[in-house]
């Protein structure tokens, strides 16, 4: 739209699946993205794309589990851009196919510290920025809302995920600042694929959806754009599910 004014924002995760498929509808949408990721390659891709689409991206490396990692790509994207009008929260690992017993404390402490304490690091980077206004998506689970067996690392930080959601909605509610969580089910992405391959995981989870299948990652993603929007401008400390009816 001729004279409007820039949205600037990050998404973390962007290399692939919903983080990527965000990126590139916030950049249809006129914004610049910084796409962050751990791998750098899949950052300059989801970058790439976005470019040759007309928009405009930066790919930034990330590991949002060590603090200094999350400042600097933060400080990088606010250098580019001169400000932060949104931030997009993806990242994270999975952890499966143990029960809470089989589960070693380093490998507890693993899922929680990338899951839960990196999206504590990027929320206590972030929020500063948007002060005055602006808008945070956590991207939680169906698993931040109730249980996923033999996933205990996984369910404990997501719903820490959605906890901080909250807490950091109301806090920073009198300074204009809207924090929400989606909460994914099952969703088609490279990382998903992983998980199910050489099973029948994925008829599995068709089977127990109600809607019979498992979602894209552009309709996660447009839960994501459309909480970061002014149409959600009164909309603070949810946690949505986007998962084919699973929750009800």
């Amino acid at each position: 739209m001729s004279g409007a004014v820039r949205r600037t924002g990050l998404v973390t995760g962007a290399g692939s699946g919903i983080g990527r498929a965000a990126a590139l509808e916030f950049a249809r949408g006129g914004a610049a993205v910084a796409v962050l990721d751990l791998d750098a390659d899949a950052a300059a891709e989801t970058a790439g794309l976005i470019g040759k689409s007309g928009g405009e991206a930066l790919a930034v490396t990330v590991d949002i589990a060590d603090e200094q990692s999350v400042k600097a790509a933060i400080g990088r994207t606010v250098e580019v851009y001169g400000g932060l009008d949104f931030a997009v929260n993806n990242a994270g690992m999975a952890s499966h196919d143990r029960q809470l017993d089989e589960l070693t404390l380093a490998e507890f402490d693993r899922v929680l510290g990338v899951n839960l304490s990196g999206t504590f690091l990027c929320l206590k980077h972030e929020l500063p920025l948007l002060d005055g206004g602006g808008a945070i998506v956590n991207v939680a689970s169906n698993g931040g809302l109730y249980a996923i067996p033999r996933a205990p690392a996984y369910v404990a930080a997501k719903h820490g995920v959605v906890g901080l959601t909250k807490v950091a909605a109301v806090d920073y509610a009198p300074r204009g600042i809207r924090v929400n969580a989606v909460c994914p089910g099952p969703t088609d992405t490279p990382a998903f694929d992983r998980i199910a391959a050489g099973t029948d995981l994925i008829a599995r989870q068709e089977a127990i959806t109600p809607l019979g299948r498992m979602a894209r990652p552009e309709e996660a993603a447009a839960a994501v754009v459309w909480l970061c929007s002014e149409a959600a401008a009164c909309v603070t400390g949810i946690a949505l599910s986007v998962d084919g009816g699973r929750r009800a």
